[in-house]
C-alpha cells in the first residue's frame, strides 16, 4: 500500500509541476522587452562563457521564454495555413550556442535569436520552411528552401522546367512584392549540367536556394502585436513554401520497387 501511495504522490507532484509550467508559459508575453535587445548588445561585446553564464537567468527570462511564447502563438495560427509545419515550440527555437567544431570562428554564442518551422517529415533535411530572427540590427522574416541537399536541389530545378510560370506568379503577387524586397536566390554563374541553356526559367534554375525575406526594425520585436506581424508575413509566404515542398516531397517519397522490369 505504501508503495502505491508513493506512486500516487509522485504522479500528483508531476501533474502539479506540469500545470505550473503551463501557467507560467501562458503568462509570458508573446513579444520581447527592451532588456532582450540590451542583453544581445552586451553579448556582442562580451561573447564569452563567463559573461553569459553570469547572466544566463537574464537570457532565459528575457529571450528564451518570450521566444517560446512567440513561437507557440505563431504555431497555433499555422494550423490554418501551414498545418504541415506545426511542431513543438522547443523544436523550432534555435539554440543560442554556436557549433564551433568546423568553424574558424570560435565565439561560443550567436548574437541573435531565431526560429525555424520545417515541414513535417523533413525535420532532418533542408526542406522549405519559415524563419525569423531577432538581433539589435533588426528582425529578419523569411521563408523558402535555403540549403537543399543534392537530391532536393535537382528536384526543384527539374520541377521548375515545367512549373516556372506558376512559380513566378507566386513570387510576383502584388502583396508579396510590396512586403518582401529581397529574393534569396544565391546562384550559379552558368547553367547546371544537363539543363538547356536557353530555357526561359534559367535564372531560377541556376539558383542554389529559393526564398523571400524582409527586414524590420529591431523594435518590431518589442511590440505587443509582434506574433501577429510574423503570422501576417508567413501567410503571404505560404504559397511559396508549399510550391517548393512539392518537388522536395516527391524526391523523398519511397521509390517503387521494380520486379522483373515491371512496376
Amino acid at each position: 500500500m505504501c508503495g502505491s501511495g508513493g506512486v500516487r504522490v509522485t504522479l500528483f507532484i508531476a501533474m502539479v509541476s506540469k500545470a505550473n509550467r503551463a501557467t507560467v508559459a501562458a503568462s509570458v508575453p508573446a513579444h520581447l522587452r527592451p532588456e532582450a535587445l540590451k542583453f544581445l548588445r552586451g553579448l556582442e561585446k562580451h561573447n564569452d562563457r563567463v559573461w553569459f553564464n553570469e547572466r544566463k537567468t537574464v537570457y532565459e527570462a528575457e529571450l528564451k521564454e518570450p521566444m517560446l511564447a512567440i513561437i507557440r502563438k505563431v504555431t497555433d495560427a499555422m494550423m490554418d495555413f501551414a498545418p504541415n509545419h506545426v511542431r513543438p515550440a522547443e523544436k523550432s527555437l534555435f539554440r543560442i550556442y554556436r557549433d564551433t567544431r568546423f568553424s574558424n570562428n570560435k565565439l561560443p554564442y550567436k548574437t541573435h535569436v531565431a526560429a525555424w518551422w520545417s515541414h513535417m517529415g523533413m525535420e532532418k533535411t533542408s526542406g522549405a520552411g519559415y524563419y525569423f530572427q531577432v538581433s539589435p540590427k533588426g528582425v529578419v522574416i523569411a521563408a523558402g528552401s535555403y540549403m537543399p541537399e543534392k537530391e532536393q536541389l535537382a528536384a526543384i530545378r527539374h520541377w521548375l522546367l515545367k512549373n516556372h510560370a506558376a512559380f513566378r506568379k507566386v513570387l510576383e503577387r502584388p502583396a508579396v512584392r510590396k512586403t518582401f524586397k529581397e529574393f534569396e536566390g544565391d546562384a550559379l554563374t552558368r547553367p547546371p549540367k544537363g539543363f538547356p541553356c536557353e530555357h526561359p526559367a534559367m535564372d531560377l534554375i541556376k539558383c542554389k536556394q529559393w526564398g523571400l525575406s524582409t527586414t524590420l526594425p529591431a523594435d518590431a520585436a518589442l511590440k505587443t502585436n509582434f506574433a501577429a506581424t510574423l503570422i501576417r508575413h508567413f501567410k503571404l509566404l505560404a504559397p511559396l513554401v508549399d510550391a517548393l515542398n512539392t518537388p522536395i516531397a516527391a524526391s523523398l517519397a519511397p521509390k517503387k520497387k521494380v520486379l522483373f522490369g515491371l512496376h
